[in-house]
């Protein structure tokens, strides 16, 4: 059967998620591990990981992340144990562990022909927690990526520092109090994806909240917007992590961008983010 006309070729991922492998994809901004040829793992270098945003939401301090990591052994267990300790329910770990994956996954795919290698057997230690079709993955990646390229016309705010700007007497205020922190942590130094990091939250979400936030006047855009480097819309590059000691943020994500079939954790994502979202 002929290809649809635009339609993209399949790429390394979904030639491993055919043959359903079990391995690591190494990637330049990340590696996938997948499990007969499902993604249950992705850990990348623009986005905080699971560890990083349980850690900023104050739910499981650090040492208690690398005790798990320690323990795991060659039987890769360490999600169990974290439940098992009663560190973390199943849910929580579910609900942020593929919002992780998923964060990480936007910023790497698609992946570059002729830059990736494959290692059969490598398994990542916290387990398998939750595993996501390939198929599924690059729909809700090109899901986020459509909802980035609505506010194209304020790209540039993705790589600048974030600058608030007071609104006028009657003017726009945040709509949601994932925005109004985002704002409450902006000192003008840090870009979204250093304040994704420092905030322990997506920064996908990041980006697309300062597009908005810029959309509506309330951050300003950069002087000269010629002068950023090109790059793929929404793209990050990696950073270290600040100083800055924002206030604590539990962030889940996007509830329609994954596919789940556990009723259970789709409707606790639901209810949080409607929650959050009207805070």
């Amino acid at each position: 059967m002929a290809s649809c006309p635009g339609a993209a070729s399949p790429g390394p991922l979904d030639h491993l998620a055919a043959q359903r492998v079990t391995g690591a994809l190494y990637a330049p901004n990340a590696c996938f591990y997948l499990r007969d040829g499902a993604v249950y793992c992705v850990e990348g270098t623009a986005s905080p990981g699971t560890g990083a945003r349980l850690g900023a939401a104050g739910r499981l301090p650090a040492e208690r992340w690398q005790r798990a990591r320690e323990t795991a052994g060659p039987t890769h267990r360490g999600g169990q144990f974290l439940v098992g300790e009663g560190w973390l329910t199943q849910g929580e770990l579910e609900i942020c562990h593929l919002g992780a994956l998923l964060d990480a996954a936007f910023f790497a795919l698609p992946l570059p022909p002729g830059t990736t290698s494959f290692t059969p057997g490598t398994a990542h230690w916290l387990g398998v927690v939750r595993a996501v079709s390939a198929a599924a993955l690059q729909r809700a990646t090109a899901h986020r990526r459509a909802l980035l390229d609505r506010l194209r016309p304020w790209a540039a705010v993705d790589a600048a520092p974030v600058v608030p700007v007071a609104p006028a007497d009657g003017g726009p205020s945040p709509a949601t109090g994932r925005q109004r922190r985002l704002l409450e942590s902006a000192d003008g130094r840090h870009t979204p994806c250093e304040l994704a990091r420092a905030l322990g939250q997506s920064a996908f979400l990041t980006l697309l909240d300062t597009r908005r936030l810029a959309a509506a006047g309330l951050v300003r855009m950069p002087a000269a917007p010629a002068a950023l480097p090109r790059r793929r819309p929404g793209a990050c590059h990696p950073v270290p992590p600040t100083t800055q000691s924002p206030p604590p943020s539990w962030q889940l994500p996007v509830p329609d961008l994954l596919e789940t079939p556990d009723p259970d954790v789709a409707l606790l994502v639901r209810l949080r983010t409607a929650l959050e979202e009207n805070l």
